[in-house]
């Protein structure tokens, strides 16, 4: 009969503690009667790693591909377990106490995810850095773009469904496998569940493969390029928002605060912050159908409406209104010039009018541009 239960874990010369995390493993399989196998995933171990898995019954999957995601992809794809518990092999994860995560694999939840500042860190077992900045600010990320309730988007001991890893599609190859892991389920609806774990002191002799800010920076990167609306639609919103408003205002009249007067050089800031703003709006409309599209992101529920409400031919209608509005404007402009003979422009009231023309006319080649990348994109559809 297939296992229920298969435990992946990915090795790299982890002789030291290797044979005690299989032990504890195959002692929970055996105390709680639960069908089970112990997958060792190795990526290349030159310390025996391999003999003493074998000595000790696990399956040993060769993952040639170097890299934490690589590894576990590798050893999972060869899991043939309804479930999947994944943990590191340094003795630092509890592999004897499993009972919680099947518990809650066996409700229903495609992924139930370990808590260790809810279940205990011993001391010394978490660098001060994760513990009190890294991990915290990144799962307050994780959990702010991607509306995910986990507690500690890092903790390495995890369970899942085999058929829910299927549908995950995981991609990653390093360190930001533990974070896609959370995000794709998360933007995938699956139903996710979090324990209290325990975390120990590292048992091996030799430094951890993590590195501190090359890691965190990878999981941080990942993080920001799945959102691409906290990472091109907010920020862009603000800039447009705040360079229409200001500008609306610069247009009608100078502005004066205290003995400082803000006239027609900040109205072309704030027509330059209004332009930035549209691009990085433009830029997260792109970027979400080009995710989606590819497979790189599931469709959310308006997915579907926004090729309704944007489309080639209504995006050409604006973005022709624009330049012509712009083109109205430079006329106006040309005029006063022409009743001045042509000569030195010393009114502010000019550019009051050149300034607007000009944006407006920026405007609406973006727009243009902008719905007919839009169609491309689309076209599958």
């Amino acid at each position: 009969m297939n296992p229920e239960l298969s435990v992946v874990m990915p090795c790299l010369n982890e002789a030291e503690t290797l044979a005690i995390c299989i032990k504890k493993a195959q002692g929970f399989f055996e105390r709680e009667n639960v069908r089970g196998e112990v997958v060792i995933a190795d990526n290349g171990s030159t310390d025996g790693s391999q003999k003493i898995a074998r000595d000790l019954n696990a399956r040993v999957v060769d993952v040639p591909a170097k890299g934490y995601g690589n590894a576990l992809i590798g050893g999972i794809t060869a899991a043939e377990g309804t479930y999947v518990m994944m943990g590191d092999a340094d003795d630092s994860y509890d592999f004897s106490n499993m009972m919680p995560y099947l518990v809650k694999l066996r409700e229903g939840y495609d992924l139930v995810m370990g808590n260790r500042f809810k279940g205990g860190i011993a001391k010394g077992a978490m660098p001060f850095l994760h513990k009190y900045l890294g991990n915290p600010v990144l799962s307050f990320i994780g959990r702010l773009f991607f509306k995910a309730k986990i507690g500690d988007f890092h903790c390495g001991l995890r369970g899942f469904s085999k058929d829910a890893f299927g549908r995950m599609e995981l991609k990653t190859t390093g360190m930001e496998f533990a974070s896609e892991m959370i995000v794709k389920a998360s933007l995938k609806e699956m139903k996710i569940a979090e324990v209290p774990t325990t975390l120990s002191v590292d048992g091996r002799t030799r430094p951890p493969h993590l590195n501190t800010w090359r890691d965190g920076w990878r999981h941080l990167r990942f993080l920001v390029l799945y959102s691409p609306k906290w990472l091109f639609y907010y920020p862009g919103f603000l800039m447009f928002f705040f360079g229409l408003v200001i500008s609306a205002i610069l247009v009608y009249n100078p502005v004066t605060i205290g003995s400082v007067t803000f006239d027609v050089h900040t109205l072309l800031f704030t027509a330059v912050c209004m332009l930035i703003g549209f691009q990085f709006i433009v830029f997260y409309g792109l970027t979400k159908v080009f995710t989606v599209e590819n497979g790189l992101l599931p469709k959310s529920k308006n997915y579907d409406k926004q090729f309704q409400f944007i489309n080639l031919e209504k995006g050409l209608i604006v973005g022709a209104l624009l330049i012509i509005a712009g083109v109205v404007l430079s006329f106006l402009a040309y005029n006063y010039w022409q009743d001045i003979n042509f000569g030195d422009i010393t009114n502010s009231n000019t550019l009051r009018i050149v300034i607007p023309a000009v944006t407006t006319m920026l405007l609406g080649v973006q727009v243009i541009l902008f719905s007919l990348f839009f169609s491309i994109l689309g076209l599958k559809r």
